[in-house]
C-alpha cells in the first residue's frame, strides 16, 4: 500500500525501528516480514502480523511504528506464540473493520478488553496474568497520541525500564525532524544534541541553548548513545 500521507510512508529500516522501540531485531523482522517454522510435514510460512507500505522495501511507517509499540507490550508479558497473536488480531480486525487497529484510538478505547477476552480464550493465562497484560498495554497506549479521526499522530517511545510513569520526553512525529527522535515540546533531534554533546558541549550548555530541563538534554543522548551501541 503506497500513499502520500507521510504517516504511512516506508520510513524506517527494522534496525532502525528496532533500535527506536527497544526490540530484538529478530523480533521485529518476524513481524514485519514473517517467518517460516517447522511442522509435521514440513516447513510453513506464518504471514507478518504488521502490514508494511511496500513488502519489497522492507522498511516500517510510521503507523507500522505504533503497532510494533503495541505488538511489544503483549509479547513482553506472555511469550505467546505468533500463530495466536495472529489470531487474536484477526478477530480485532473482523470487529473494527479499519485499517492498522492497534494504530487506532478506537483499540485504546474499546478493542482492548475485546482484544484480551479473545486471547484468554486461545491461551491459559491466570486472571492475574491478564490484569498484569491489560496494564501493561495500557502503559504502552497511554504513549500514543491520536488525532480527532481516531488516527495514530505521535509516539513517545520508552527510553528506559518501560515504567509505567517515564515521562514523555523523547517523541516520535512524522511531521518533526523528518520522523525520527526528537526533544518533545522543542522538536530538537535527539542526533543533532548527541553530536554537539560528543562534540564537547556540557549537558548544562545544551539544556541553556535548548531552553529545556537537563533531564531532557540527558535523555537525547541517552537515546543517541543507545543507538550507537
Amino acid at each position: 500500500m503506497k500513499s502520500n500521507n507521510l504517516r504511512e510512508m516506508a520510513a524506517y529500516s527494522i534496525g532502525e525501528a528496532a533500535h527506536y522501540l527497544r526490540i530484538p531485531v529478530a523480533t521485529l523482522r518476524s513481524w514485519v516480514r514473517g517467518r517460516y517454522y517447522p511442522t509435521e510435514r514440513g516447513r510453513s510460512f506464518f504471514k507478518p502480523l504488521i502490514e508494511l507500505p511496500d513488502p519489497d522495501l522492507a522498511s516500517l511507517s510510521f503507523v507500522n511504528l505504533v503497532e510494533a509499540h503495541v505488538l511489544d507490550a503483549i509479547r513482553r508479558e506472555h511469550n505467546v506464540p505468533l500463530p495466536k497473536v495472529r489470531s487474536a488480531l484477526d478477530y480485532v480486525n473482523q470487529h473494527f473493520r479499519v485499517p492498522h487497529p492497534l494504530a487506532n484510538h478506537k483499540f485504546q478505547t474499546d478493542g482492548v478488553d475485546l482484544f484480551l477476552s479473545r486471547f484468554e480464550k486461545l491461551i491459559a493465562v491466570s486472571q492475574a496474568g491478564q490484569l498484569a497484560m491489560k496494564e501493561m498495554l495500557a502503559a504502552h497506549l497511554r504513549r500514543v497520541e491520536h488525532d480527532e479521526s481516531g488516527v495514530a499522530v505521535r509516539l513517545y517511545p520508552f527510553t528506559r525500564k518501560r515504567d509505567v510513569d517515564e515521562p514523555k520526553i523523547i517523541v516520535i512525529d512524522p511531521y518533526v525532524s523528518f520522523g525520527r527522535p526528537a526533544i518533545a515540546r522543542r522538536g530538537i533531534a535527539t542526533s543533532i544534541v548527541a553530536e554537539r554533546y560528543k562534540a564537547g558541549e556540557s549537558i548544562d550548555e545544551l539544556a541553556q541553548d535548548y531552553d529545556c530541563e537537563r533531564g531532557y538534554v540527558e535523555e537525547a543522548v541517552r537515546v543517541e548513545l543507545a543507538l550507537a551501541a
